[in-house]
Parts: C-alpha cells; structure tokens; sequence
C-alpha cells in the first residue's frame, strides 16, 4: 500500500454517502450485510460469516494459496510454457525515490569505498551495503498472509483481530516479528500465469483512481486477447493490467488513489478460479481507492482475497512488457525470502515462455 493512508481517511469521511443503511454501514460494521464483501448471512466479523478454519486447506494452515504450489501438476502447468527462453522481469528497481506509503523510506548505505580491504597478496577490496527498509512492503511488494487482518472485537482488542485462518492478534503479533503466519511459512511460487489487460479492454492507457473493472471486463478483455474460451485452473497466477504503471516515475501521482478490480472480479479469483497469486500494476495490485460508491470500504478486496481466503498478493508489477509482446500466458516464479516473521517479501517476480 502507498502514500494515501491519510488521503484515503479524508475520502471516507468526505464522499457523499447515499441513504441511511449506507451511512449506518459507515458508523457501524455489524449494518454493512449485503455489501460487496461480506459473505453469508451473519455478521460475524466485518466480513460477514466467520472465515476460519480455511476451507481448502484446513485448520491451522499457514501457508494459503501457495500450498498450489507443493502440486506437481500446478507446477508442470507452468514449466511446459517455457518454449523460447525467454524472460521478462517483472519488479522496477528499487531507490529512495520510488512511490512509498505513509512514512516509509528506502535507505541504502556503502560503509566506505571500498568497505575493506585490501587483503592478501592479491590485493582484493569489497564492497558491502546497509539497507533500512520495510523489506516485505516497499517497491515492488509481496503480501504475506500477516499482512493484513480484521479488527473484530473492539479497537485495540488483540485477541478479537483476526487474520487467515482465524489466526489472532494476540497469537501473531510480536515487536521482533510475526509469531504466525511469517512470510517463511509460504512456498516457492512457479505456475502458469495469465496476464488480463483490463485498460485495454477499457480502451486506454491507463484506468482512472477509483475506478473498479467488473467481470465484464475481465470477459472482454480475454476475448481481446483472443482467449475468450480460455480454461482457467486452480492455482494459476492471474496479473491485472489497469495501466498505472505509468506513473510509476511520478510519485505524487502514482500514489494519489488507484485503479483495481471490483468486488465479482475478486471472487471469481478466489471461489471459481482459486488462484495461487494475485498481482498487478499498482500499489495495491487488486484494490481501487476509493472503491466506487462504497466509502465504508477500506481496501476490502485485500481483505476478502489475503484474509478470507488466503490468496497472496504481489504488488507494484512492471506488466506494459508483457502486453507490448503479446504475451498473456506465460510460466510465473517468484521466491518470497524466508523472512522469519516477515509480513512480506521484496524480490524481482519473472515471467518465462
């Protein structure tokens, strides 16, 4: 997530909200039944039923949808694209000026030029750097399943904020990292990925900040690419292309607001495709900020896809390439570093073919 925690508050506060049920949704959790992210017909928690133990993977699972990727099948699906040798990275570079969220700073050091040396008859130097940083959340980004939660109880009520598969604040969190849940807990990713060119199908460049793409859409979009009856399957690694990469050299821009998927799109990912991963070309990858017509939903696709169901989420992807060869299905591999109690991962995503 990017630099508009504080925008982001001042829009939920100030949008027009139409109708009483929708400014008593605002005020009061518990009166948000029937919105675009809850799910059954108690309300449980924020997001409707309760979501825990996981329905696919059981209960005290902590790796979530890269478990597809322990599948040989998943993982053959991906290999047997790789035909040319070719490869495209998909992360931007990482430097102090690229887009940041909130406070959040990228700060490089070389302790001396050289750092040592010289050693030895040879007369060999070296060079080490000091990295401080949010190491899971800057650049681009991968969102490990501790990332984000649901506050349930009252604010500040640890054992009543729930994360994937019921997991607590109180058993997770820690100062020194995350108890549960770490980004060590999840699996080498390597499977198909299939690239959706939603501002394509929008016909621009790039979409608009908060502008949601439907699953008509998605529809058209793969008719476009010519895989109108493509066959999507368990584990595949779907990117979306809203074209906000664009600004990627402008901060101020890059972070006031974004374009993201809608709230149908987000559960065909998770119920009907059951996706391995999750990405896209902007900060939040899957999330329009605002979400249109919706002022009391604060990143609720994250929500619904990470916390819900366990779908891990790749962020800040350089996908104009990809489009630009017409290449929409390729082999994806990405290896989240085992941070021990990580809340993510940074690290260069690939597509192969």
């Amino acid at each position: 997530m990017r630099n508009v925690a504080i925008a982001l508050t001042a829009l939920l506060g100030s949008l027009a909200i139409g109708g009483q049920a929708m400014a008593a949704c605002k005020d009061n959790w518990k009166d948000c039944a029937g919105k675009p992210w809850v799910d059954g017909k108690k309300m449980e928690t924020p997001m409707g039923s309760k979501w825990w133990p996981n329905a696919l993977w059981g209960k005290g699972d902590q790796a979530g949808s890269t478990n597809w990727y322990t599948k040989a099948e998943v993982v053959k699906r991906g290999s047997d694209l790789i035909k040319s040798g070719k490869i495209y990275r998909l992360g931007h570079d990482y430097h102090a000026g690229m887009p940041m969220f909130g406070a959040r700073k990228f700060v490089l050091r070389i302790p001396g030029t050289p750092t040592g040396g010289p050693f030895g008859q040879n007369q060999i130097v070296y060079h080490d750097e000091f990295l401080a940083t949010e190491i899971g959340q800057a650049g681009t980004q991968f969102d490990g399943l501790g990332h984000v939660g649901v506050q349930v109880g009252g604010a500040g009520d640890l054992a009543n904020m729930r994360y994937y598969n019921g997991f607590t604040g109180a058993e997770i969190g820690s100062s020194l990292g995350l108890k549960k849940l770490g980004v060590e807990k999840l699996h080498p990713i390597f499977g198909r990925g299939i690239l959706i060119d939603l501002a394509a199908a929008r016909g621009v460049e790039a979409m608009k900040a908060g502008e949601c793409a439907s699953m008509a859409d998605v529809k058209k979009a793969l008719q476009m690419q010519g895989m109108a009856d493509f066959a999507f399957k368990n584990g595949d690694a779907i990117m979306f292309r809203t074209g906000w990469e664009k600004y990627w050299e402008d901060p101020k821009a890059y972070n006031a607001g974004q374009p993201g998927i809608c709230m149908d799109v987000a559960r065909w990912v998770a119920e009907d495709v059951k996706a391995g991963v999750t990405g896209g070309d902007s900060w939040a990858a899957t999330d329009p900020v605002p979400y249109p017509n919706e002022p009391a939903c604060a990143f609720c696709v994250h929500n619904y896809l990470q916390t819900r169901h366990g779908v891990v989420n790749q962020e800040n992807l350089r996908l104009k390439q990809l489009v630009d060869d017409k290449t929409y299905v390729f082999a994806y591999a990405y290896a989240p570093a085992p941070i021990r109690g990580g809340t993510g991962s940074n690290g260069s995503p690939m597509a192969l073919r």
